[in-house]
């Protein structure tokens, strides 16, 4: 089962709240995120309730403090469980929205998109097998956003204020 361990203050002190499920709103649990022990599988953290707001991906591992997942900030509302996955990753990438322009796809990771794919931006997806992250800056820097299979028809619905994309990676090996 996974399980990770939301702390108030730095180095593990304070209120804290366990969690092994996705959890929408956890704002009732605790005032802020100093702290983070991913005790097992892998973790979505948000910024603000309902899986909106800077996401942070948390493997398995001990966060002292929120600048060690690359917080932003103390702010921790909401996180979603990465489903373990064993198969095959794919994905096609949009310059516009709506799935229109020029158009990859992809099954590997890519650290530095804008020398891949025109000029970085992305403003639509499609995710046909496994989960993926992208990341602002090249070389997997920056505000990060994680995708499940489905479709996206615009960059604002994986969270991003810009179609701008730097890199990107698919989730393996952090279950």
């Amino acid at each position: 089962m996974a399980k990770i361990t939301y702390f108030e203050d730095k180095n593990f002190q304070g209120r804290h709240y366990e969690c092994t499920g996705d959890c929408a709103d956890m704002q009732s649990y605790f005032s802020r995120c100093n702290s983070i022990r991913v005790e097992s599988g892998c973790w979505v953290a948000y910024e603000k309730p309902n899986y909106a707001g800077y996401q942070y991906m948390l493997p398995k591992g001990d966060y002292p403090d929120f600048q060690r997942w690359a917080g932003f900030n103390d702010c921790i509302r909401s996180c979603r469980m990465v489903p373990p996955y064993n198969g095959n990753y794919r994905m096609k990438i949009f310059e516009r929205s709506d799935f229109g322009g020029q158009a990859m796809e992809l099954n590997e990771d890519c650290p530095d998109l804008r020398k891949r794919f025109h000029n970085g931006d992305i403003s639509s997806a499609n995710v046909m097998e496994g989960y993926w992250m992208l990341h602002e800056h090249p070389n997997y820097t920056g505000r990060q956003f994680f995708l499940r299979p489905g479709e996206y028809r615009r960059h604002v619905e994986w969270g991003s204020p810009s179609p701008t994309i730097g890199s990107l990676r698919r989730v393996t090996d952090l279950n």
